[in-house]
């Protein structure tokens, strides 16, 4: 459980709070096939950075709160700031925030991004939660988005696609 917060950390957007780790240590590079970086830019061409999961091939699970205009998914990473062969870098063709986001408050802090193909709290290999928010810098459970909650609206929008 720890090396999946300590990981989460790293996935908050910048500003969360949580760009430190005390007494973490790095995870086995390659050992979290799953975990998606989410590089975007915005409407001033400010470069903003989420984490998120794969779901299933072609949709990986965010949080709402990091939707732009200009969306890429990378795969295979295990130290963004170098080119590893592992990489894969994926045009976003489609995000889906969840319809009752609140951008004021955070509730149903959670979205789909879909083509060319938010960090999870996952225990027992089971996704439970995406990093929705944080004001502290501590990880606490009430910045995750509960995903049990959403897996109807999950599968409804994935069928669709």
């Amino acid at each position: 459980m720890l090396p999946v917060l300590i990981l989460l950390t790293f996935l908050l957007p910048l500003g969360a709070g949580a760009e430190e780790i005390i007494g973490g240590h790095e995870v086995k590079s390659h050992s979290r096939p799953y975990m998606a970086f989410i590089a975007s830019t915005d409407t001033n061409r400010s470069k903003n950075f989420c984490g998120g999961f794969l779901i299933q091939y072609k949709f990986v699970l965010t949080a709402a709160h990091c939707r732009e205009i200009s969306m890429i998914v990378i795969l295979g990473a295990h130290n963004i700031s170098a080119q590893e062969r592992t990489q894969q870098i994926i045009p976003v063709e489609k995000a889906i925030p969840h319809p009752a986001y609140n951008p004021m408050d955070h509730t149903n802090d959670i979205m789909l991004l879909k083509g060319d193909s938010g960090g999870p709290l996952v225990c027992d290999n089971k996704a439970y939660g995406v990093v929705s928010y944080g004001k502290r810098r501590r990880i606490t459970s009430g910045i995750f988005t509960k995903v049990v909650y959403f897996l109807p609206w999950i599968s409804r929008k994935m069928k669709l696609l």
